[in-house]
């Protein structure tokens, strides 16, 4: 099968744990990041590295959200307020200027577990509502019959030997056949690969900066999130989905 023009990363924020429910952030994330290759090769990657060998020196370290909000290493010089300014600033317009479609689906985890009986797992839900938007969007960008690669980032022991990968994997190949309950059909044209986050891909890490807010703005609509302000700009648009692109549930 023939390669197709896009590449796509995935990243997720929160826990899909239903057990336990955060009520300070009871919201599982999942975003895609889907990349024209060309886009990819010749002007994201080197954007991000040129940003990297500016603050670091090196191009090695991971940009990590959490890391970054919580000032924790390698990110211990943002504890300056103006430092730490300037850096999000130029990482934010970074993200505004980088050609990628965002395919986002949110599910309120306390909201799910109060109306079903049963609740599906969130991670296999919000995979399922991506997956739908984006056979939709590559389709609609003539990529029929040819084959699109999904990057997700290892969760557990080595690459596809963790336990939760090895779930991830299966519920990717459910959907693919169309053997979810809510699946509407199946798709022959997706492929999965789980990399470990040593792997250093600034897809997976330009997926990661986007998940947060996106959860963020779901929970608090009115308070000020400028990332999400610059994010929702690279959603999928309407003329597919209403609420220009984000899928919230239930």
């Amino acid at each position: 099968m023939e390669y197709g023009d896009y590449i796509v990363f995935v990243d997720e924020s929160g826990d899909h744990n239903l057990e336990i429910v955060n009520p300070e952030y009871p919201v599982f994330v999942l975003a895609l990041c889907v990349f024209r290759k060309e886009d990819y090769v010749n002007i994201v990657c080197p954007r991000v590295q040129q940003f990297k060998l500016a603050w670091f020196g090196h191009d090695v370290c991971i940009l990590h959200e959490r890391e970054i909000r919580k000032d924790l290493p390698p990110f211990g010089f943002l504890k300056s307020r103006a430092i730490k300014e300037d850096f999000l600033t130029q990482l934010t317009a970074i993200i505004a200027d980088t050609s990628m479609t965002i395919i986002p689906a949110v599910i309120r985890k306390d909201h799910h577990k109060q109306r079903y009986s049963d609740p599906d797992n969130p991670y296999h839900l919000a995979l399922l509502f991506c997956m739908e938007r984006l056979a939709l969007f590559l389709n609609a960008n003539q990529q029929t019959g040819k084959l699109t690669h999904i990057i997700f980032e290892q969760r557990g022991g080595k690459a596809g030997g963790g336990e939760e990968d090895r779930k991830l994997e299966l519920e990717f190949r459910r959907i693919m056949d169309g053997k979810h309950y809510l699946a509407r059909r199946g798709f022959s044209n997706m492929e999965m690969e789980i990399i470990p986050k040593a792997s250093n891909s600034i897809g997976l890490q330009l997926a990661d900066l986007v998940a947060r807010p996106i959860g963020l703005r779901c929970m608090r609509p009115l308070q000020v999130n400028r990332p999400f302000d610059i994010i929702r700009t690279k959603f999928m648009g309407s003329e597919f989905f209403p609420h220009n692109g984000m899928k919230v549930f239930p």
